[in-house]
Order: structure tokens, then C-alpha cells, then sequence
């Protein structure tokens, strides 16, 4: 650990059909990134034919989630009766609030034919006066996205306001979430108008400070680090935003304030209190621990 950044190595799962899960947040060494209380990297894969991936149905509270595929294709279904599909550089920003249910599936192509499959799924935690709201769900075509150049560095700009440009993805706190191809040899000055910071390196290698960030790992920054350089050429996701108006309580899929809304979560899952996905009869049982 330096005085410029936190190098964090994730925790890997695999969770069947050879789909391997890299989990850099929430970690002892960071238990948030600005309202970022859950980072994963799901894939690369080439996912065979078959029903594998598929995510059954699921109940959140006290989050949003936001939905990035590098590659492949998902649809998305909640319990407000949404039905969409996502396809790489989409966003897709769900607001669990008191809760909702959703579920992430394969596409009909990709269940009969297979697919190669690449993204990111991240939480952030919603301020403590929206725990209680309404559940909403919002999607963003990757092409309504901003896309900035600059010199040696395409920048996919997802949510907040950085570079100098704004994203009309409408986050429920200060955020900042963006993805950047460096090519090798680029210096890159770092977005700096948020408290809170990390860039994950997707692929490639980068430098920070003196340290060297591999593939697949998370760099907390702190005051001072304001660059990076690609060693080679470079994918990254730059996130972070305002700090959390408190601490939070994550099990399982709940995020909370206390810990009786979470006891109180799981008290609905166990007795399907939870509102339902229209067309899905499946469902996650509760864990047992």
C-alpha cells in the first residue's frame, strides 16, 4: 500500500458454466468507493448453449444497480413489469428502494446458439432518504452516452459530470462511473471533482504514483493521484462520487442503513412478501447463513 493508492486483487467465484466473478468491492482494505458499495467483473467467457448464465429471479433493497456489458447480451425483468434487453455499452440503473425483483437471463439467440460474454455489475448505495422510496428502473442507450477524446484515451462517459461534459443517466446520489481506453504510452489526468475515487483495470496495465496496477485490480486513490500512465494498452472504469451519508449494512442482495431493515428484508424474502416478476415462476431461495 502506498501513499497514492490501495491496491486492491479481487475475490474470485465461480458461479457455474465456467462464468468466473472477480469481486474488488466491498473489501476489508475499502468498504466503498464514494456510493460504490459493490464492484463486479463478470466473464470474458465463451458461454455454450444452455441456460447457465442465467440469473433467477432476485430482491434488492437500499440500492441501485448498474448493469455494463463489454460484450454479449442480457434481459433484463423486474417486478414494476420491465422487459429489457442490454447490450454492450447500455446502461442499465435500477432503484431498489424499499425493494424489487429482478432477474438477468440470456437472450432466446444466446440460450440456443451460446455467447461470449463480458461486464461489469455494480451497487451504489442509495442515501438514507430514499431506503423507503418507490423502486424505479431506467435504461440508457450506449450510443445517447457521451464519448470524449482525449489525447491517447477514449473515454465512454456513464454517469456524472467529468472531462468537461455531462451524462444524462440521473444517478441517486453524486457519481461518477466511466470507462476509458488508454493505448500504451499515454499519461492521463485522472478526473479529480469527486472525494472518492478508483479505476479498475478491465485489461492492460497501468502506473500510478510509482505503483503498478496488473489487470483485473482496483486502485483506490487517494489525494495526490491525479494521473496514471498505460504501460500498454489499457481498458479501465473509473468510478467514485460523493462519500455515503453513513455506514451501511450489505447481506446477501439487501443494502442498508440498519440492520433491522435488513432482518426485516429477509423476514419478506423467506415468506415471498417480496412483489413478483411477471412470466418468471423461479425465484433465489433465501441463504441459509
Amino acid at each position: 500500500m502506498s501513499d497514492t493508492v490501495i491496491r486492491i486483487a479481487p475475490r474470485t467465484h465461480d458461479i457455474g458454466g465456467g462464468l468466473v466473478v472477480r469481486r474488488a468491492l466491498p473489501h476489508l482494505l475499502a468498504r466503498s468507493v464514494g456510493p460504490f458499495v459493490f464492484f463486479d467483473e463478470f466473464g470474458p467467457v465463451q458461454v455454450p448453449p444452455g441456460r447457465g448464465t442465467d440469473v433467477r429471479p432476485h430482491p434488492h433493497i437500499g440500492l441501485a444497480t448498474i448493469t455494463y456489458l463489454l460484450a454479449g447480451r442480457m434481459v433484463h425483468r423486474d417486478s414494476l413489469g420491465t422487459v429489457q434487453e442490454i447490450r454492450p455499452g447500455d446502461v442499465n440503473l435500477m432503484s431498489a428502494g424499499r425493494g424489487i425483483v429482478h432477474s438477468e437471463r440470456g437472450t432466446d439467440a444466446a440460450h440456443a446458439d451460446g455467447q461470449f460474454l463480458h461486464g461489469l455489475q455494480t451497487w451504489v448505495a442509495l442515501p438514507q432518504d430514499q431506503e423507503d422510496g418507490e423502486p424505479w428502473f431506467r435504461h440508457y442507450a450506449g450510443a445517447a452516452l457521451p464519448r470524449i477524446a482525449r489525447p491517447g484515451v477514449a473515454i465512454h462517459l456513464l454517469i456524472g459530470s467529468a472531462y468537461g461534459t455531462d451524462s444524462p443517466v440521473q444517478p441517486p446520489s453524486p457519481t461518477v462511473y466511466a470507462l476509458l481506453d488508454a493505448a500504451a504510452g499515454t499519461a492521463h489526468a485522472i478526473e479529480t471533482d469527486y472525494a472518492e475515487r478508483a479505476l479498475y483495470v478491465v485489461s492492460g496495465e497501468i502506473e500510478i504514483g510509482g505503483e503498478i496496477i496488473a489487470r483485473n485490480e482496483l486502485a483506490v486513490l487517494h489525494d495526490g493521484a491525479d494521473r496514471f500512465v498505460a504501460r500498454t494498452d489499457s481498458r479501465l472504469a473509473l468510478i467514485g462520487g460523493a462519500p455515503l451519508d453513513g455506514p451501511r449494512h450489505l447481506w446477501w442482495n439487501f443494502v442498508a442503513s440498519t440492520r433491522e431493515r435488513i432482518e426485516a428484508a429477509k423476514d419478506a424474502w423467506r415468506e415471498q412478501r417480496f412483489p413478483s416478476v411477471p412470466g418468471e415462476t423461479e425465484f433465489i431461495p433465501l441463504p441459509e447463513r
